[in-house]
């Protein structure tokens, strides 16, 4: 269902191509050929980052074995913990194909497409906050997939609960049938969907005073009801993205005072002229 198909190769392709485009742009000392190398080298670094990504997602969710217990051991930690039953929540969208329907695509579209909003966004219009963003998107994604190299099946496939596979009965499954890589979807702890969008609802305050902000918070609030309601995780899934993220941001800030050490790291950079809005 997701427009994005850059695959590795594609990604590996792309981010060489860009890279000789930021290359070869060095020797012309024009302002356009400055600001399109600075921007092909970005893109170059998280085309390479996105390739690097997929290659561990699938070293990380090659097995399953022992994720249909886990998941369930997590839905009756729940269950004892009282936190809200998923099931209450899906039945607000149950009944209302369209709700239905729009949930689903939004758990398939809006991930990536979020993301790279974000990232270019942010790098137009917020330069110097950038790198810092990003690299917490860096730390908080390779932390995940360390995590989720534990199989967790989503409360969508561990049965006994009431819940419904949305996607699967409305036939917008970004898995062909169950079965098909059934190792990825075993990986429902933590969430990175929530984990994305939580950090682009705090870059997004922390980053602008524009109105528009709101649209970061709304993503964030908006993707954890449909993660659950469409029975693709847990409400745990969403805590447990949370911590991560957390780690992720104190683990930054320590590099980033180790890097400030450095010889190399106490270099002043120029700050670029751009809108400090919006």
């Amino acid at each position: 269902m997701s427009w994005f198909r850059l695959d590795v190769a594609s990604a590996t392709v792309v981010a060489a191509a860009l890279m000789a485009l930021a290359v070869g742009l060095r020797p012309f000392q024009r302002r356009w050929s400055a600001w399109v190398a600075a921007a092909a080298l970005e893109t170059a670094f998280v085309c390479g980052l996105f390739a690097l990504w997929q290659l561990a997602n699938r070293a990380t969710h090659t097995h399953w074995a022992g994720g249909l217990a886990n998941g369930r051991a997590l839905w009756h930690a729940e269950r004892w913990m009282h936190v809200p039953n998923e099931l209450d929540l899906q039945k607000l969208i149950l009944g209302h194909p369209d709700l239905v329907r729009a949930s689903n695509y939004y758990y398939a579209t809006a991930h990536l497409t979020g993301m790279l909003v974000f990232l270019v966004w942010l790098w137009l219009r917020h330069r110097d906050r950038y790198p810092s963003w990003r690299n917490l998107v860096v730390l908080f994604t390779g932390m995940s997939l360390l995590i989720e190299m534990i199989p967790v099946a989503p409360p969508r496939l561990i049965g006994g609960t009431g819940l419904v596979d949305t996607a699967m009965v409305y036939g917008q499954s970004v898995y062909a049938f169950v079965g098909t890589d059934i190792a990825d979807q075993y990986a429902a702890l933590p969430s990175i969907h929530v984990g994305w969008a939580l950090l682009i609802a705090l870059a997004t305050m922390s980053c602008s005073t524009s109105r528009w902000r709101w649209l970061g918070p709304a993503h964030g609030v908006l993707t954890l009801f449909v993660v659950v309601a469409t029975a693709n995780h847990y409400w745990l899934d969403g805590v447990a993205a949370a911590a991560v993220l957390a780690l992720a941001w104190v683990v930054r800030r320590g590099l980033a005072r180790a890097f400030a050490r450095l010889p190399w790291g106490r270099v002043v950079v120029p700050r670029p002229v751009v809108a400090t809005d919006g």
